[in-house]
């Protein structure tokens, strides 16, 4: 949109009417009016308004007609002049508002700013707009933003206070025009401001002061590269248009505040929401443990409880128990029997001895999802909480560590109440063994609250493990008694065990296995069994114990035995004293030979021992021949064994021979059972 920017006619100023003749009819003729309307519609240009005079003169017409029509023609022109200044006033308004709608869409400051500059180059036809704005904390102004520069320094350029142009403007809070800036004197130069106007290549410059609610905060400015002078319409225009901007500055700004107060509430709502899911967190961890611990739940109880606050897995291992359980948030996914060791690798062993020295809970290396906390009595470790694939924040970790602090708080309970029971059933235990032995209906009673019934059958079992953890080996056989209903004391040094079964060797294997293991070494035990009633566990464990003291004087370390398991020492030691049944196990296979054929392989066995294992000697005493001897032995072998004439297999072997001709001869081999 073309708009004329001078206060004045293109073609000079339009002259005032003749005093003589403002108040003199007007001779013109209606036609020369007429024409004069005309060219005011067309705009024509000026020269065509001299035409009725120059005709009116040319043909000679009276001096009144002529100076009438120069009277009109002058009133025609300045017809003209003022519909022009008005057509300006419009042109500017509506670019003002233009302005002022085009900056009142507009949300970011920097594009505020350089619409500004845009639509004030174009307004005004210049070169160059520009903008600076206030440094409150180093004072003067800098270059904001610029239209049609093209040079680098200028558009860094920074203005001293005073300094310049752009200076004298801030300073002032005035607009200010030149239109030679380097021949011009009013203000101060600045060498590094001169270098840079002078390399954009600036001749005429105006200024305006930005004002803010009363407060100057830069400068607008408009500039031609030659020189210019700037009508005092131009200087109100931009001075307008500095006021529709300053606005609009003021406004981006409260819209740059207003969004950064709501991207800091944001942030501040987005702390505020993870903090009170922290809370809540919390409060739900505080009351799941709390009520596990009231209802007397457990460690797997207390690992399912974190999975499912915190997520990811949990493991918990119990150092007493060298036992471990593992749950995630869909709940307990494994137990770990005793002796597996959970924290076998440097950092998870580094880490729970620096949570064991801090009292919290640690990271584990440098792994961002593994956290380690140490559920501890003062300085004694009592298990370990290791949690995997979650990133904690400080309320989570506070979760961790009051978890360890509830784990330690059960492990505890669970130690005292199981060193009470196994008080409790070490001395129903002795009293069960106890000379002379105590009544048994109280003896039922007592055990019957320990959930053992002393009337079935119970194997006893006397072990021992030299260089073995005593505790270990006590809560092992502790958890052996329990889980079967048993009971489980010391006596002498020694481990003592009683427990439900039947069959001593399987009970035996059993529990020795167990013990074996958590000594992490080999266990003696003799064993002995079953018992039928408490009157009975006395005479079992004696034998027990004798078992054990032969399988240490035999050095068979690691071993476990009964009384049948040790032979003809066996037969000395059992409280049953079984001769037939240890002359049948023993000759068994040549009692059945002999039986079946009608040899007299016995009695070929019974002569060579009694030779001294000599054939000649033994063949006299049975009057047969050498070979026939040979014969004989060689049928022994092959149905006792080929190390039948071992010296301590050949001392049972003798023996039976004895007992066995004793009972041939009706001899009462049984004796005092008595429980001695």
């Amino acid at each position: 949109m073309e708009r004329e920017l001078n206060t004045t006619p293109a073609d000079g100023p339009v002259p005032e009417p003749h005093p003589d003749h403002a108040s003199a009819p007007d001779p013109a003729g209606a036609a020369d009016q007429a024409f004069f309307l005309d060219l005011l519609l067309r705009d024509a240009p000026t020269v065509e308004y001299e035409r009725p005079v120059l005709r009116a003169r040319a043909e000679g017409a009276d001096p009144a007609v002529v100076a009438a029509l120069e009277n009109t023609k002058l009133t025609a022109l300045r017809v003209r002049s003022v519909m022009r200044d008005r057509q300006r006033r419009e042109s500017e308004l509506s670019a003002l508002f233009e302005t002022a709608n085009d900056l009142a869409g507009m949300r970011s400051l920097d594009q505020v700013l350089q619409a500004i500059v845009e639509r004030a180059r174009h307004l005004l036809g210049t070169d160059v707009a520009y903008l600076t704005l206030s440094d409150p904390e180093v004072g003067g102004t800098y270059m904001r933003v610029t239209s049609g520069s093209v040079s680098a320094a200028f558009q860094r350029l920074r203005l001293g206070a005073g300094k310049g142009l752009g200076g004298l403007v801030a300073s002032t809070a005035l607009p200010y025009v030149t239109a030679n800036y380097f021949a011009d004197p009013r203000f101060t130069h600045a060498e590094n401001i001169d270098h840079a106007v002078r390399e954009e290549g600036l001749v005429a410059i105006l200024g305006v002061p930005l004002k803010m609610n009363g407060r100057d905060v830069g400068v607008l400015f408009a500039a031609n590269r030659r020189e210019r002078p700037f009508a005092h319409s131009e200087v109100a225009l931009l001075a307008s248009l500095a006021t529709h901007a300053a606005i609009a500055i003021d406004s981006a700004n409260l819209i740059d505040d207003t969004r950064r107060a709501l991207d800091e509430l944001h942030t501040v709502n987005e702390r505020l929401q993870r903090h009170t899911a922290s809370v809540e967190r919390s409060a739900a961890a505080h009351d799941r443990l709390t009520d596990l611990v009231l209802r007397g739940g457990g460690v797997r109880e207390v690992a399912a409880a974190i999975a499912g606050v915190l997520g990811g897995s949990v493991l918990i291992h119990d150092t007493a128990s060298d036992a471990s359980v593992t749950a995630t948030p869909e709940g307990v996914v494994g137990e770990a029997e005793p002796g597996g060791d959970p924290l076998d690798e440097a950092d998870l062993s580094e880490a729970a001895r620096s949570s064991l020295a801090s009292g919290r809970a640690v990271r584990a290396g440098e792994a961002d999802g593994v956290w380690v906390a140490v559920a501890a009595a003062g300085n004694e470790p009592l298990g370990t909480l290791v949690l995997r694939g979650v990133a904690l924040d400080d309320t989570d970790q506070r979760i961790l560590e009051r978890a360890a602090m509830v784990t330690a708080l059960l492990l505890l309970i669970r130690r005292s109440v199981s060193e009470t029971e196994h008080r409790v059933r070490g001395d129903l235990l002795n009293e069960l063994l106890e000379v002379p032995a105590r009544e048994p209906g109280s003896l039922r009673q007592r055990a019957a609250l320990l959930r053992a019934d002393l009337d079935a059958p119970h194997v006893l079992v006397v072990a021992e493990a030299p260089g073995a953890d005593p505790g270990r080996l006590r809560s092992a056989a502790t958890y052996a008694a329990e889980t079967t209903g048993g009971l489980t004391g010391q006596r002498a040094g020694r481990l003592v065990l009683a427990l439900p079964g039947t069959d001593p060797a399987e009970v035996g294997s059993r529990v020795v296995a167990e013990l074996s293991a958590a000594a992490n070494g080999p266990v003696t035990a003799g064993l002995a069994g079953p018992t039928e009633g408490p009157a009975t566990f006395r005479g079992a464990f004696t034998e027990a114990t004798r078992c054990l003291q032969t399988l240490r004087a035999l050095g068979r370390e690691g071993a476990v035995a009964t009384a049948d398991d040790l032979g003809f020492s066996g037969l000395l030691l059992s409280q049953d004293r079984d001769v037939p049944g240890f002359v049948g196990a023993t000759l068994g296979p040549l009692l059945d030979y002999d039986a079946r054929r009608g040899t007299l392989l016995v009695q070929t066995l019974r002569a060579y021992f009694a030779a001294g294992g000599n054939l000649s000697r033994a063949k006299d005493d049975l009057h047969i021949h050498v070979n026939t001897v040979a014969q004989r032995l060689e049928r022994i072998s092959q149905l006792i064994g080929a190390d039948w004439q071992r010296p301590d297999r050949a001392l049972e072997l003798q023996l039976a021979l004895h007992l066995h001709g004793l009972l041939d001869e009706g001899v009462d081999l049984l004796g005092d059972q008595g429980g001695g």
